[in-house]
Parts: C-alpha cells; sequence; structure tokens
C-alpha cells in the first residue's frame, strides 16, 4: 500500500512483510490536506544530554543506576584478604579506629556526590555554541533505579542493558487495535499526509511479545529520535529521499524489506497491517549494542499547579479525531477516536499518565508520499512553539524549546518554571498549528451535570 511514488531503496520485500509496498493508495483525506483550517515537592529526575553521561568520569559517579550505599563504602575499605582496612583487627582499640575510619570514607564519598548533584555534575552539552544548563538524572529512587524514559522503578531493580527501539505503528481505522502500545515508555503521535497520524513508539524498560503493525518512516521520524542517544528504529520501507534522511541520523536505521526474517504475522490481519514483530527480536537487530538512553524529561511525584482539566480535544482529521480524557480513579488519561474508546488488541482502553501536546509550525512538500498526491508532512520540531501538558487532571499551559535535532525539548510553564512529568509513560501529540487543540476545565463540566 504505497504511500510512495519515488523509487525505492532496491531489496526484495519478504513474504508477510505488508509495507508501503503493496500497489494499494495509502486512504487519506485530500481534502484536509489540501485546504488546512487556517487557523513542589517530590523526587525529581532530571534529563542529561544523550552524549554526556558517556563521559562522565568513574571516580566521579557511579555507573548509571548504581546506588552508593554505606556498604558500597564499607567494601572500598576492605582488603584482599576480607579485613577491614586491608587487615583484621587484633584488639578493641584498633577495631575503634576501623570503624571511625570506615565512617569518615563513607561521609567523605557521600559529600562528594552531594556536590557533583548540586553542581549539575559539571556536564553540559553544548548546542549553537551555547551550553544548556540541564542538571543531572538521578538514577535511583528509594525502591532503586528508575527507567530513563517513564521515571518508574526499574523491573527487577534494573535498568535493561539495551538502547531505545523505536517503531512505526499505523493509526489508520483498518490498523486498529494496535499491539504493543500500552507497554511503550513514550509514544509520539506523528501528522502524516491528509493529516491522519501515526505513532512512533518507543520502547526501553518494557518488552511486548507483539508490536505492529507496523509501516513506513517519515522524514519527522529523524527530528523525534535524534534527541533518544542512537535508537533502533525498525519499520517498512519509505521514499528515497526519507530513507536517506535516516541514513544521516543519530540513530540505527532497520528495514523489514530487508531483516524480514524477524517479521510475525497475526491471524485475522491481512496487508499492509499484517506486519508484526516481539520487543526482543527489535533489540535482536543489533544485540551487541547495550547503551540505555538518557532521559528527555524531568519527572515528579508533586502535582503541579495548573487548571483541572477533564479532556483535551485534538481534531487531526475525521480518521485521527483524538479525545483524551481524566479518568480520576485510574490517574490515567483514556484515549477515544470520534467518541468511541481507543482500544489495545490485548483488550482495554489506551491510557497514558502524560500527555505533551506540542504546537508545531508545518509545511508539505516537496516530496509525494502516495499515489494520490499527498505531500510529505514536514513538521519542525526545533525552535520553539506552545505547549500544554496534562497530568494528574490538570493542564499546564507554556513553551516548548530545542535547540536542535540532537538536543531534548524542555518543557516550560507560563511562568518560568520547568514542567515535571509524572512518573510513568507518556504521549506527545505533535500538532500542527493549523488545528486548534481544545482543553475542558474540569469545573465547566462539575457546573453542567444536572
Amino acid at each position: 500500500m504505497p504511500d510512495e511514488t519515488t523509487p525505492e531503496q532496491p531489496g526484495d520485500v519478504p513474504k508477510g512483510v505488508g509495507g508501503d509496498d503493496t500497489g494499494v493508495p495509502e486512504p487519506w483525506d485530500r481534502a484536509t490536506q489540501a485546504v488546512p483550517a487556517d487557523t513542589g515537592a517530590g523526587d525529581v529526575t532530571q534529563a542529561v544530554p544523550a552524549d554526556t553521561t558517556r563521559s562522565m568520569a568513574s571516580a566521579a559517579t557511579p555507573p548509571v543506576g548504581t546506588p552508593v550505599t554505606a556498604a558500597a563504602g564499607a567494601a572500598a575499605a576492605t582488603g584482599p584478604d576480607g579485613d577491614a582496612a586491608g587487615g583484621r583487627a587484633r584488639n578493641s582499640s584498633q577495631r575503634a579506629w576501623v570503624i571511625a575510619l570506615v565512617a569518615v570514607a563513607v561521609l567523605v564519598v557521600g559529600s562528594g556526590i552531594a556536590l557533583a548533584v548540586t553542581a549539575g555534575g559539571g556536564t553540559k552539552k553544548k548546542a549553537s555554541g551555547a551550553a544548556l544548563n540541564i542538571p543531572v538524572v538521578t538514577t535511583t529512587s528509594p525502591s532503586g533505579p528508575l527507567c530513563p524514559l517513564t521515571g518508574l522503578p526499574a523491573p527487577g531493580g534494573h535498568v535493561p542493558q539495551r538502547p531505545a527501539l523505536a517503531v512505526k505503528i499505523d493509526n489508520y481505522p483498518q490498523a486498529r487495535p494496535q499491539s504493543g502500545l500500552g507497554q511503550a515508555d513514550i509514544v509520539f503521535d506523528e501528522p502524516v499526509e491528509g493529516l491522519i497520524t501515526r505513532f512512533a513508539a518507543v520502547f526501553q524498560c518494557q518488552s511486548p511479545a507483539l508490536i505492529g503493525p507496523i509501516r513506513s518512516a517519515r522524514a519527522v521520524d529523524l527530528q523525534i529520535l535524534d534527541q533518544l542517544s542512537r535508537p533502533i528504529l525498525v519499520h517498512v520501507g519509505g521514499i528515497g529521499p526519507v530513507l536517506s534522511l535516516l541514513q544521516s541520523g543519530n540513530l540505527i536505521d532497520f528495514d523489514l524489506r530487508t531483516h524480514g526474517s524477524i517479521v510475525q504475522t497475526v491471524p485475522g490481519r491481512y496487508a499492509p497491517y499484517d506486519t508484526y514483530i516481539s520487543a526482543a527480536a527489535g533489540w535482536g537487530l543489533d544485540a551487541g549494542y547495550k547503551t540505555p538512553p538518557s532521559a528527555l524529561f524531568t519527572y515528579s511525584t508533586a502535582t503541579p499547579s495548573g487548571t483541572p482539566t477533564m479532556s483535551v480535544h485534538i481534531p487531526f482529521s475525521g480518521t485521527n479525531n483524538v479525545l483524551w480524557t481524566w479518568n480520576a480513579s485510574s490517574g490515567h488519561w483514556l484515549l477515544s477516536y470520534s467518541g468511541e474508546p481507543a482500544l489495545l488488541a490485548g483488550g482495554g482502553q489506551i491510557t497514558t499518565t502524560n500527555i505533551v501536546v506540542q504546537t508545531v509550525h508545518v509545511t508539505y512538500g516537496p516530496w509525494l508520499e502516495n499515489s494520490e498526491g499527498g505531500l510529505e508532512v514536514q513538521s519542525q520540531m526545533t525552535g520553539s512553539g506552545p505547549l500544554t501538558v496534562l497530568r494528574n487532571g490538570v493542564a499546564v499551559t507554556g513553551t516548548w524549546q530545542r535547540s536542535s535535532i540532537h538536543d531534548p525539548t524542555t518543557l516550560t510553564a507560563s511562568d518560568g518554571s520547568p514542567i515535571a512529568l509524572a512518573p510513568g509513560q507518556t504521549w506527545v501529540e505533535i500538532v500542527p498549528s493549523t488545528v486548534a487543540v481544545t482543553t475542558t476545565p474540569a469545573s465547566a463540566v462539575a457546573t453542567t451535570r444536572p
């Protein structure tokens, strides 16, 4: 089902890979594209630029995800034969000296770490000749290391030693219900031709057995993913100019047209909505690459000041008419399309903890994406623009800023304070400035009830 009319890179399409090359035009809303509407307190983790954690000296800070404890300090003062301070205490006076020395060592180590944190770790990433003031990520909590892309405690007490895995998932009505979205750390909802949307679903701490249906890449994928510390990207095809862009980016590109051995097919699914993989198979495409990503967002358990909000409406198009509704009993936002619950293939409605509505400038072309004349959507993901963050039933308005595609996006409230997300999954809604986003305050809902 081609989204493309220009020749793609050579390579036979494996049987069962239902990409965008089946010869059937991609359904799209020609009218929508042709005439777009004109229009604290709490534990905090902080993002670190993608390439700084790799350069930190191990003597200054412990490895990412390794808590520093008094036991660790005591171990450092233990000799090779197991005797404290390099030898056995032979009387009570010696024991007292040893205990005192260990206590001093632990105090010094702890003070050094505190100074490193308050000083920002001395690691700042340069962008356009200016240093970004981004503090060091907090990698532990009272319950252990945190997942870098959710701020939640890592499963089993250990952050998985693997990169971020981004998978392009279709969101046309025939592609629903999708698999794997409920286990993604972050889902980017991106507009494509006709203002239908596709997902770039990012996995790191969880490993679903089934993800899909998988479709082709778009130009905006490079801008979305370049900030994720060199992630693995899995997709099915794309037009030539897009594939060239991906090859130049800070990511590892895997096209399932040439890596069809990992493809799974699902009974009852038909091309082009029949291409799936497991997360394990995706990571297995580059099994030797084991570096986890740096954090993208700040997380805090404290609810920020904001407007109590019942819902947010994002009318991308008739087929992708998004409504997120707050459910206080579950503490999540629930997704619907045109009034119908958006379901997961495994059952249940799609939910999320955080929603980041990022309004961006969009242009169309110069490349054709399908045989019906759909032009490549070019979303501008650098610079700045309006922002609404929804979490814990409140909406916080402000501005997003990003110096380059290599830098994480910063979220700043209207009063100039940074916006922290709640620990959990995040959906980033990339919204063209021509699409009117509306929020419904909770107070307005309450006053209309009988």
